[in-house]
């Protein structure tokens, strides 16, 4: 991620100012709200990973932003922000509810709706900005979770919590392809949390149910690509559902369960040929479920055109 301020980079008279123009034009319309003689010190980073905006916040200084009402006026992006804890204990109000967020909590909230999210203490926060529509879960159940924390005790919260973070923290060590592909993961999961946190506060309609299951199944699946048994039966009986429901979610997809995680292992290994990893072609195959180096070959060419030796050394970034 690029730094887009430090405040030790800047003499303290200018820093009130770099700060305030940083977070109300970069990242906002916001409007920053800070004691203009309270010592100011922090950094601020952004970066990009596909559709998804990922930045760090770090402060020791109190101070608070909001999204009023003339700022969504001037400017109203079609946004959703997720903010996750790394530490500190933010406040996150929306729609009349207002929390604080622990460490390794995170909330959504609506970038076109009024918002505050304040600090009275230091913080260190990763914030996620994607467009509404690659959120799977309807407008009416996003609204009613807005500012309502969402914590990494099970379900799909438990995987999401971990990721934001690494991606947060690790951000830069990822290639533009990885990345591309990595958002995708990314959202399915802050998706599948958001609706199981959604499904506890209420009901949902029967096919939002139904594409909150089909995206546990897919966080699950991916968690376990490296495992050589995982079949249609394991997926079904890790969701309590029969193997003929699992084929019928898959169905929307234009595929079938076995196909998909098929894809999904190739998709692996894919990246990792390109990456240039120094492990052998069946190494990399092994690691992701595909351990008969013949098959995983010629499922590979059949994919992508090319037998996975001839794929790296096209393809390696260098």
């Amino acid at each position: 991620m690029a730094v887009l301020i430090r405040t030790s980079d800047l003499p303290a008279e200018r820093r009130h100012d770099a700060w305030r123009s940083i977070v109300c034009d970069t990242l906002g319309p916001l409007d920053l709200r800070i004691d203009p003689d309270a010592p100011l010190r922090g950094q601020i980073e952004f970066g990009k990973l596909g559709s998804v905006g990922v930045g760090s916040i770090r402060t020791s200084t109190p101070h608070s932003v909001h999204r009023t009402s003339g700022l969504i006026h001037r400017d109203n992006p079609d946004l959703y922000r997720v903010v996750l804890t790394l530490s500190g204990s933010p406040r996150i109000s929306q729609d009349g509810r207002q929390t604080q967020l622990s460490r390794g909590e995170f909330a959504i909230y609506d970038f076109t709706r009024p918002y505050e999210l304040a600090y009275d203490s230091a913080v260190r926060l990763a914030v996620f900005s994607f467009p509404r529509d690659l959120l799977t879960v309807p407008v009416d159940s996003v609204a009613a979770l807005a500012a309502v924390p969402i914590t990494a005790e099970s379900g799909a919260a438990a995987l999401a919590v971990p990721l934001l973070r690494r991606v947060a923290l690790n951000h830069e060590t990822y290639q533009p392809g990885s990345a591309a592909r990595l958002s995708t993961v990314v959202m399915d999961l802050v998706s599948t949390a958001v609706a199981e946190r959604a499904e506890q506060t209420r009901s949902l309609p029967p096919d939002s149910r139904q594409r909150m299951l089909l995206l546990q199944v897919h966080a699950f699946i991916e968690q376990r690509l490296g495992e050589i048994d995982l079949d249609p039966a394991t997926v079904a009986a890790a969701h309590h559902i029969s193997v003929r429901y699992l084929h019928r979610l898959f169905e929307s997809e234009h595929t079938t369960v076995a196909a998909w995680i098929r894809q999904r292992r190739l998709e692996r290994c894919r990246t990792e040929l390109a990456q240039g990893r120094t492990e052998s072609v069946s190494e990399i195959g092994a690691r992701w479920g595909l351990p008969d180096s013949a098959h995983f070959s010629r499922l590979f060419r059949r994919a992508y055109g090319l037998p996975p030796a001839e794929y790296r050394r096209l393809n390696t970034v260098r």
